[in-house]
């Protein structure tokens, strides 16, 4: 008996996997994908009408939802799912947070456990602590509890240092910690998981137990969404489809390869040597715009 993920892996067709590789001298795995592009531009139409089909899983618990499934409650199911999230206008981060979530979910097979939006009150509120908790299974009797980190800025170098300076201050600040975290989902799994024998396998691996017979392994990983804007030339523009489909990806390859010192350094910088990072860069054009947009349009805001 096993938590299932709620994205499909079919959710990947419609990126060109570009990188998906280890940083050497480090437990750190880069993956970047580049949404689908037509007429040299990227296809924000096909991304929202997907990320459509996963808001619900990603802004509510598991029981939650079956609850107005169950009574066929579909219309309140979709709008207390966008009430979750914040104003577009005001809206900075939560598009990198959802395209987390999908990732992790269909491209590492990591089922969400409890993300930052179902446990707000109301779309105001600012909760602290990861973006969301996802559990990895490596082998039998060994488990990753994985902490999201959603970061965009339009240089992929900051985006990336501001992930590793929010997981530095996540394992050493005084509230709000790892050991915070841990407590509150044992506090919201019940509203997760609606089957009372998950519940008790999910508990034991969780917080598992040393000295028993068949023990488990659980280790605390991190996973770090690094947006950042890719800006085509006006002659990059003007060229025809093909060749700026070749010039563009290769432009956002090159760009992302250069940061794998980057990220071995801020490893270094932290001392963070004990944990495993999965990292996942994503390209935008016009990202200011774009993930306003974004929300804008999932969320049917006037």
């Amino acid at each position: 008996m096993e938590l299932k993920t709620s994205v499909r892996e079919s959710f990947l067709e419609l990126f060109y996997k570009e990188i998906e590789c280890n940083v050497e001298g480090t437990n750190s795995k880069i993956n970047l994908f580049v949404l689908k592009i037509e007429n040299n531009e990227f296809c924000y139409t096909e991304l929202i009408k997907e990320l459509s089909n996963h808001l619900i899983t990603f802004s509510l618990s598991g029981v939650e939802v079956q609850k107005f499934v169950k009574y066929e409650r579909y219309g309140e199911l979709y709008n207390k799912a966008i009430s979750k999230f914040r104003k577009y206008t005001e809206n900075e981060g939560e598009a990198g947070e959802l395209l987390l979530y999908c990732f992790l979910e269909s491209h590492l097979k990591a089922p969400k456990i409890l993300t930052k939006l179902e446990i707000k009150l109301s779309s105001n509120d600012y909760a602290k602590g990861s973006d969301g908790i996802h559990l990895l299974k490596i082998k039998e009797n060994e488990y990753q509890l994985i902490f999201g980190e959603s970061k965009l800025d339009e240089k992929l170098t900051t985006s990336i240092s501001e992930a590793f300076k929010s997981i530095y201050d996540f394992k050493t600040r005084d509230k709000n910690t790892i050991s915070d975290e841990i407590g509150l989902i044992n506090s919201q799994l019940c509203k997760e998981v609606f089957d009372e024998g998950l519940y008790q396998i999910l508990e034991e691996i969780i917080v598992p137990k040393a000295n028993i017979e068949n023990q488990i392994v659980k280790n605390n990983a991190f996973a770090i969404f690094a947006g950042f804007e890719i800006t085509p030339s006006e002659e990059e523009k003007r060229m025809a489809n093909d060749i700026f489909l070749k010039t563009i990806r290769e432009k956002i390859k090159k760009e992302v390869e250069s940061k794998k010192e980057h990220i071995k350094k801020k490893i270094e910088e932290y001392k963070l040597y004990g944990h495993t990072f999965y990292v996942y860069v994503f390209p935008f054009m016009k990202l200011s715009d774009t993930r306003k947009d974004i929300i804008k349009k999932l969320t049917l805001a006037e």
